[in-house]
């Protein structure tokens, strides 16, 4: 390990980021080669992808599970436009990680080169690039932003400044925020007294008061100031995708929305009064507009502009925890509300719907039930795990029908911008958040083969990985929606890939399973220690269809 002053563009980035990240993330190429040495020679925990997009993946899903923010590193032109999905992801995930990149050089963009900026731009991610006035303060810029504005960032070097040495005369630097940054970094301030007591008043004259939290509640850890309210209030909670079990009472129902059991759905909509603070109220969080569509009021609390769904009836803007704690204050000051449905309704301990019903555990012609498969899994794994799911049909199973220990233990990468294929490299960056758990991933075939290249990474750098592929060999959440349309499915089917072969060519454990005895393979290695990476093959039948998806089909039907 060296340990120097800085004296070139590189170096100086490089001591910036390694002052401001535990963890990075990257592949080497002609325009980020020197950043990278200067990373590793002075002994950065340093991942290299096998491709870009990949890379960037595993920052996101870092930061996710709450290691914090990440250094990720790619190379200019093709190595940033590799990247572009996951980043795309990130910005719209709300995943901050500051981007290192080679850029063109100060004289001109080459023949091979992009305006980079301009794509940074079109997804809405801040950018600054560097010169050798600039680099340590344009680092530092770029960590507090992301940190702040929770956004990735990406940091510049052009090629003709990779190795230039600094110059003592520091500048500031010109840096691009997006209208949404510029407009976010006013400050929300306090909500009145006046605007918490009528939210106040429409939650006590319920009967049936639910509180949903968001993503915005963990980040702004106000779940306790919440569920003290909202105990007091006899309401039930419930929690969005990215906050499963934030708030940690016998009285949550579990997800809310695309990804509930129908149990929980069921209950859901017997709401009358939703209090939703920190959740964007999305199409899935919603259930395709049923999940609350007969609830009198929805109010939404969020640190956006306006509403983010037309069924809202009254909209605060305001910050999570400052909302949260006058809510709490206001509640209590006003001592404790009438019976509500809490005298009536039954939920399950442990903030879980279990799933009670007799799935089919024969095999099909193409398959097992899927299901089936998830509900014994749910059995055999243990509570204390990361969960990966990638995005595609595959994508409902794990959030429904397993149990998690707090927020940053399910991950779903791809949802926010609707890609498969995130899921391998998120596994890598999420173990390394929580490298005490063991990771699970699961995946559809599909999502597995486009993410091929980071299956390597996974197996050389996890300690204990679990992956699990639900293998329909298809695109069958195409399959469920356009096939049954009647669209020919030439493009949506594949030949069958053993991915348990995969793995054992790789010199991991790999079981395909045929039957439900096969997951005993799977409880053996649990109960050896869960050590080193195994490959969980699972052929699927395309006949039995997510409940998400048949909702999303009615819904697409209705307003087409």
């Amino acid at each position: 390990m060296t340990s120097t002053a800085p004296h070139t563009v590189s170096d100086a980035l490089a001591a910036v980021a390694l002052r401001r990240s535990r963890a990075f993330f990257g592949l080497m190429g002609n325009g980020n080669v020197h950043f990278l040495s200067a990373i590793t020679s002075s002994g950065g925990d340093f991942i290299s992808s096998r491709h870009e997009n990949g890379a960037v993946a595993m920052a996101d899903a870092y930061s996710r599970a709450g290691g914090g923010i990440a250094t990720v590193s790619v190379t200019y032109s093709s190595g940033f436009a590799n990247a572009i999905t996951a980043l795309g992801e990130a910005r719209k995930a709300r995943s901050p990680m500051v981007l290192v990149v080679g850029d063109a050089p100060q004289t001109g963009r080459r023949g091979i080169d992009i305006d980079q900026r301009a794509v940074a731009g079109s997804l809405d991610v801040p950018f600054v690039s560097v010169n050798t006035s600039t680099a340590e303060a344009a680092a530092e810029w770029a960590y507090d932003a992301a940190e702040r504005h929770r956004v990735p960032v990406i940091v510049a070097i052009p090629y003709d400044l990779v190795d230039a040495t600094v110059a003592a005369n520091a500048e500031r630097p010109v840096v691009s925020e997006p209208v949404l940054m510029v407009r976010e970094r006013e400050e929300h301030g306090e909500p009145t007294d006046d605007d918490v007591q009528r939210v106040v008043e429409l939650l006590r004259g319920a009967k049936c008061p639910l509180i949903l939290g968001g993503r915005g509640v963990v980040l702004a850890a106000a779940a306790a100031d919440l569920r003290t309210a909202g105990d007091a209030l006899g309401a039930l909670f419930a929690e969005t995708l990215m906050s499963r079990n934030v708030f940690e009472s016998p009285w949550s129902v579990g997800i809310a929305g695309g990804f509930s059991s129908l149990p929980a759905a069921n209950l859901l909509r017997s709401a009358d009064v939703v209090l939703a603070v920190g959740a964007s109220l999305n199409l899935y969080q919603m259930r395709y507009g049923t999940i609350f569509a007969g609830a009198e009021h929805l109010i939404q609390v969020d640190v956006l502009d306006e509403a983010t769904h037309p069924d809202v009836t009254r909209y605060l803007r305001a910050d999570a925890a400052k909302f949260s704690s006058a809510f709490s204050r206001i509640v209590q000051e006003g001592g404790r509300g009438a019976s509500t449905w809490r005298a009536d309704v039954e939920v399950p301990a442990g903030a879980v719907f279990t799933r009670d019903d007799a799935y089919d555990q024969v095999p099909q012609t193409d398959g097992l039930d899927p299901r089936a498969v998830m509900q014994r899994l749910e059995r055999i794994l243990p509570h204390d795990k990361t969960v990966v799911q990638d995005t595609g049909h595959c994508m409902g199973w794990a959030p429904s029908m397993w149990s998690y220990p707090d927020p940053g233990s399910l991950l779903s990468p791809g949802l926010a911008i609707h890609s498969i294929g995130l899921g391998l490299p998120s596994a890598v960056g999420a173990h390394r958040a929580r490298p005490e758990r063991p990771v699970v991933l699961v995946s559809g075939d599909g999502g597995a083969m486009m993410a091929l290249p980071e299956f390597d990474t996974l197996i050389r750098t996890a300690q204990s990985a679990l992956i699990i592929v639900l293998n329909d060999s298809s695109y069958s959440m195409e399959v469920h929606q356009y096939a049954v349309r009647g669209l020919d499915d030439t493009a949506m089917m594949f030949p069958p890939v053993d991915f348990a072969a995969l793995g054992r060519a790789f010199g991991v454990d790999g079981v395909r399973v045929q039957s439900m005895d096969d997951l005993g393979r799977v409880e053996d290695w649990i109960e050896a220690g869960a050590r080193g990476v195994m490959v969980v093959d699972v052929p699927v039948s395309l006949k039995y269809v997510g409940d998400w998806v048949r909702e999303s089909n009615a819904y697409n039907a209705a307003n087409r």
